[in-house]
């Protein structure tokens, strides 16, 4: 059960005061972790220890997609209810482990973007997909999830009503299916593309046709609920071209009218063609289905590119060759199973979680359905894709350090993607689906993404072009676009932070309304934008920018106006200077989007030490302490309640983006052994290894936001500043393996050692890098990359000495 808003206020007079005992005596017990259902035999090695299935409660449209390689454009996957759609946009929907009949197989899963799904039946034909509650009424099938299996690049399962056994997997750019049909004189694969899928919203245009006996091709527009809000003229196209592996006997087409049999073209809302066939027991028919953004034609290149000889059985071994490689980056040894499965599980979903969008010839797609044409990259430098992506928002406690770490090549895309965006646009996306702006969140922390690529390395683009891009995000506002985000700017700039407009909840029918005067979450965007405005400053003072340096830094302390002294916490205030009347700092929304006051309090990545000396380093360590006391026995989030948003009135919530530097914030306040069990602790027990119990009960991971967190987590290694600093950190805490080998960007090797590493021994007594001895609880990026051994001895009780001789830099 999540914490109530009236034990949420009981709570607060003990916190702020740092009162343990109080508080601990208004939380309830916390859920136990079960151990992982065994994968299929098929998987060996580190496949072993990946299962799609965790999490699958209530999970997002792109969570759920096994028949993938990474960072793929085909990511196919069953869905159970995703024809439903998603009127607000964003929740849960797709596939749901408590449902039982699969209504088809989908081939586009991102962001805002899904559609084009095939089924195979036998029998009377059907041609809608049916309602959950009643397979019978449509083509939908009920399934055993025993006879079900789902690996990284795999998907089988036996569609119990038609007695098919239906097979997937996945190039980077192409589907493939094969289904094994028992004898039949009415078998049929239904090609549905017409409908909504998923994120995607109403079908807007279809069109699909036979080009021959064993060819077709088609597309799909589709207008999704977050291109109307934030990029109105844009939409959404989806192309492809495919080819079966055995003519069928006749062909029929279906729309929203009904059915029109020997016919090979569709088109329009509810468009879709019937694969008709005699099988014999056994018999099977296979699909190959190039995808692009662009065109059919380019459709069609990338099935020839990717997949022209290739058989199923080749495409699977060559997907779960490339899972292997690159889930093998981080190697990790100990005999913690669960963890080792939460590890992989993990960074499955961050290597899946955004998707390509450009085609092997580099044709990329633009706005409003124009193409364009990505350069080709300087000598010397990797090329670079472009990504759909959900916005960066917290991706910088999470996506971006784990990209840094192995994957620099993904975080190059990323930037890369944005400057494309930038230069056809004039401003940042957040969030992107086929270059529409779809941010979700208001804000736009690309800018800060974009830096830290910079302080990190990560330099395969235009540098003074990414500055120009940056500066403008944290500084302009003239004739900014609305989906760009940040429509508050000229306020933050012009005085240093938002002020609260409350009034703006609901205004002439727009909630949680920004415009230049001010904001309904005002306080959540000072917050962030001081933490972004700290990115840029840094950037600027490496290029040598000193005006822009003095501006941006002089912003990035735009916290201290709205931190109230008196409360020591984060207060909404007013154009006029005062705080907002009628404050509850445990009262969801109001000025903090998708939290509250006691969560965001801690929101000042970039000056811990600042925050620190504010509130106050005894109460500072007291209250934290206290909070996460209270917050384990509700499972650090919203308790068992099975709701992305459960956890945000409460006092912590590492089910969303905006907590979750905050357990690593005692290596600045002098307790370091705090963070060493407190980041261990929420690694055990806030992340599952069930369908249900995974990223907390049904929270909302965000294409690998969570999964990511935890990776960087067990290994023992993390920044609270996301790599902004112009001389970037690594802190330190308790890793829960006992070796970890890591391949590094650069070529080079990093081993972690904790022999005696286990949930009892979480706590540092000493630590060695490369033979020297360790006497703060972090180091220079820098250094850390250039790998070697990094050494830790393990024990049950804290050491209250190690770590704290100096404190990780916070400076301004």
């Amino acid at each position: 059960m999540k914490n109530t808003f009236t034990a949420s206020l009981l709570l607060l007079a003990a916190l702020l005061d740092g009162g343990l005992a109080q508080a601990q005596s208004a939380s309830k017990a916390a859920p136990k972790a079960k151990a992982a259902p065994a994968t299929s035999a098929v998987a060996s090695d580190v496949l072993r220890y990946v299962n799609p299935n965790i999490g699958t409660a209530h999970s997002r449209w792109f969570f759920y997609t096994p028949a993938a390689v990474p960072y793929g454009m085909a990511k196919l996957a069953p869905s159970t209810n995703g024809h439903y759609g998603n009127a607000s946009g964003w929740e849960a929907v797709g596939y749901d482990t408590r449902q039982n009949s699969i209504e088809g197989f989908v081939h586009f899963h991102e962001w805002q973007v899904g559609g084009v799904s095939f089924m195979p039946t036998t029998g009377e034909l059907r041609v809608k997909p049916g309602d959950l509650d009643g397979p019978a009424t449509g083509y939908r099938s009920r399934f055993d999830r025993k006879n079900q299996v789902a690996e990284p690049g795999y998907y089988k399962v036996l569609l119990d009503d038609y007695n098919i056994t239906a097979e997937l997997t996945a190039t980077k750019r192409v589907g493939f299916h094969r289904y094994t049909f028992p004898q039949s004189e009415q078998a049929h694969i239904l090609l549905d593309i017409g409908n909504k899928q998923g994120e995607s919203s109403e079908v807007t245009d279809a069109s699909i046709r036979m080009l021959d006996a064993t060819h077709f091709e088609g597309f799909v527009s589709t207008y999704p609920k977050y291109v109307q809000n934030y990029d109105p003229a844009g939409k959404v196209n989806m192309y492809f071209f495919g080819e079966i592996s055995r003519a069928p006997a006749s062909v029929g087409a279906f729309t929203a009218a009904g059915v029109q049999p020997n016919t090979q073209t569709a088109q329009g809302k509810g468009a879709g063609l019937v694969l008709n066939y005699q099988t014999a027991k056994n018999e099977k028919v296979e699909l190959k289905v190039g995808l692009s953004y662009t065109s059919t034609a380019n459709a069609k290149a990338n099935l020839q590119a990717e997949a022209a000889t290739l058989s199923f059985d080749q495409a699977r071994a060559q997907a779960q060759a490339t899972w292997r490689r690159e889930l093998g980056k981080l190697a990790v040894e100990g005999p913690d199973e669960a963890s080792k499965t939460k590890f992989y599980t993990g960074l499955f979903h961050a290597l899946l979680g955004r998707g390509i969008a450009s085609d092997v010839n580099g044709a990329y797609p633009r706005h409003a359905g124009q193409v364009g044409q990505l350069p080709k990259p300087a000598a010397g430098q990797p090329k670079a894709e472009f990504i759909n992506t959900d916005a960066i928002w917290g991706g910088y406690w999470n996506l971006t350090q784990l990209w840094a770490l192995s994957y620099p090549e993904w975080y190059g895309s990323f930037v890369n993607t944005q400057l494309q965006v930038y230069k056809d646009r004039g401003w940042f996306g957040d969030g992107l689906a086929n270059s529409q702006y779809v941010s979700g969140v208001g804000t736009n922390m690309v800018g800060l993404a974009v830096a830290a690529a910079y302080q990190v390395g990560i330099r395969n683009y235009d540098v003074n072009l990414a500055y120009q891009a940056v500066r403008a995000n944290e500084l302009n506002w003239r004739n900014r676009a609305f989906g760009s985000g940040k429509m508050d700017n000229k306020a933050f700039v012009e005085r240093g932070y938002v002020p609260f407009r409350d009034e703006y909840k609901e205004y002439k029918g727009e909630w949680f309304k920004t415009d230049s005067t001010g904001a309904y979450f005002a306080n959540s965007h000072t917050l962030e934008y001081s933490y972004s405005a700290f990115a840029a400053a840094q950037m600027a003072k490496a290029l040598n920018k000193p005006a822009d340096y003095a501006q941006l830094l002089k912003l990035s302390n735009g916290w201290k106006q709205i931190y109230n002294p008196q409360t020591k916490l984060m207060q909404p205030k007013l154009a006029d200077g005062s705080f907002a009347p009628k404050f509850d700092p445990s009262e969801p929304w109001r000025g903090f989007q998708e939290g509250n006051a006691l969560q965001y309090t801690f929101f000042v990545p970039q000056n811990p030490a600042g925050l620190i000396d504010a509130i106050g380093k005894t109460r500072f360590n007291s209250r934290l302490d206290s909070i996460f006391t209270v917050s384990e026995k509700n499972g650090f989030g919203g308790g068992k309640e099975i709701d992305a948003f459960a956890g945000i009135k409460s006092i912590y919530n590492h089910g969303n983006q905006p907590n979750l530097h905050i357990s690593w914030l005692f290596n600045f306040s002098g307790q370091p052994w705090l963070t060493q069990k407190w980041t261990r602790r929420i690694c055990d027990e806030f992340y599952g290894t069930e369908p249900i119990h995974g990223y907390g009960y049904g929270q909302d991971e965000d294409q690998g936001q969570l999964g990511s967190w935890y990776v960087i987590t067990a290994l023992g290694l993390f920044d609270v500043k996301g790599f902004t600093d112009a001389r970037p950190i690594v802190q330190l805490s308790s890793p829960v393996f006992r070796r970890a080998t890591i391949a590094l960007a650069g070529q080079k090797k990093l081993v972690i050692e904790a022999p005696a590493a286990s949930k009892t021994n979480c706590y540092i007594q000493s630590a060695q890098f490369n033979g020297k001895p360790l006497a703060n609880c972090w180091l220079y990026r820098d250094e850390l990359m250039q790998g070697g051994k990094l050494v830790f001895v393990m024990g049950s009780q804290p050491n209250k000495a190690w770590g704290t001789k100096v404190p990780p830099p916070s400076a301004q």
